[in-house]
């Protein structure tokens, strides 16, 4: 082999376009991962390679992606698949990590009552396995080197609950690896001590850094320890803890109802901007009753479902299993053109009429018959 015929081998895909006639991306995968578990085609993948308990119910996965997985930015999520009794299932995940020189990555899991996915993940998965990894996304990240002298000119504030800490952990440390350029205060709440994950990483850094300040609140235990808090998030409590409250810029990240509570009581703060891993309950839209007909313009069906349910939940109650990961409008997974036919999104209210390229099944519900493209 000359050098140039060496060197164009190494080429990223040369040796894919060069197979590709004599074997298809699906039997290559399965040869392949017999081989070595973890490689493909052109399908992101990774092996977990250690795992961790974090706190109750809770794990640490690290994962070593292969090459086709592009990477992520401290505070963003991820779509993870995993095959449970013979079904490939995927749910979105925060990574809790940072980026490593190694390429691994992080995701902390708390197990959730009948969540199919987070019941594999914290007691089923083992060291070894292969997962399908999505590719990262979320806009709760550190602002860009454009913004890097108003940042640092300005002290943050992050508003955590259950296991809205782990995508704010990994801001945490990102923010720790560069040396705390400026303050940052975290105020983590959760129902009982256990519950609490990174606690001791927390401390420590909170003492071995005067720039960082942590804060744990508890809402479920009778009893407190040194420097612990009690009860839930309100204007008041914000106020004692942080009376700069006006000068901070805030990441916010947790169910739904605490998100909508920080953003009131977080008002008056430099900037906001928060996550919520669960939908919003829509209480200022009137409820939509009754049935209306989908029908799926691909596989010739018509369904009739209930008008006030995500689209996402009617079609899985009539037994299809259309693709999803996050199930709060975030990752865009479910995202399914609609031919015609009136939706809401639950998690605005707003009504959309005709088509739409970009529906998202998981937040949006029929308000009339409707045309998919399923």
């Amino acid at each position: 082999m000359t050098t140039a015929t060496l060197a164009a081998s190494r080429r990223p895909g040369l040796w894919r376009r060069l197979l590709q006639p004599l074997v298809s991306p699906e039997v290559f995968d399965f040869w392949a991962g017999l081989v070595r578990p973890g490689w493909s085609w052109d399908r992101p993948l990774g092996r977990i390679v250690a795992r961790q308990e974090a706190a109750h119910e809770a794990v640490t996965l690290l994962i070593q992606p292969n090459r086709h997985w592009q990477g992520f930015a401290p505070g963003q999520h991820l779509n993870v698949g995993v095959q449970v009794d013979g079904r490939w299932v995927q749910r979105s995940y925060s990574l809790s990590g940072i980026p490593r020189r190694d390429g691994r990555i992080a995701i902390t899991v708390r197990r959730v009552e009948g969540g199919v996915v987070s019941e594999y993940l914290t007691r089923r998965a083992r060291v070894g396995e292969v997962l399908t990894l999505g590719p990262a996304f979320g806009e709760m990240t550190w602002p860009t080197r454009a913004t890097t002298e108003r940042v640092e000119q300005a002290p943050w504030l992050f508003l955590a609950a259950g296991s809205g800490i782990t995508p704010l952990m990994s801001l945490v440390r990102a923010w720790a690896e560069a040396d705390m350029p400026t303050g940052l205060t975290l105020v983590y709440w959760a129902r009982t001590r256990a519950e609490f994950c990174f606690a001791d990483e927390l401390r420590e850094l909170a003492m071995r850094n005067g720039r960082f300040k942590v804060h744990f609140v508890l809402t479920r235990e009778p009893q407190l320890r040194d420097n612990e808090l009690q009860g839930r998030l309100s204007e008041a409590r914000l106020a004692s803890l942080v009376p700069d409250l006006s000068e901070r810029q805030v990441y916010a990240c947790g169910p739904s109802g605490f998100v909508d509570t920080a953003r009131r009581v977080a008002g008056s703060a430099r900037a906001f901007q928060a996550e919520a891993f669960t939908p919003p309950a829509l209480t200022t839209v009137a409820p939509l009753t009754g049935t209306v007909a989908v029908h799926l313009a691909l596989s010739q069906r018509t369904l009739e479902v209930p008008a006030g349910q995500s689209l996402l939940t009617a079609l899985e109650a009539q037994g299809l299993r259309p693709a999803f990961g996050c199930r709060i409008g975030v990752c865009r997974t479910c995202v399914c053109p609609k031919q015609d036919g009136s939706t809401q999104d639950m998690n605005t209210g707003d009504m959309h009429h005709g088509h739409d390229s970009a529906l998202r099944l998981c937040v949006s519900r029929p308000a009339s018959d409707i045309t998919l493209n399923l």
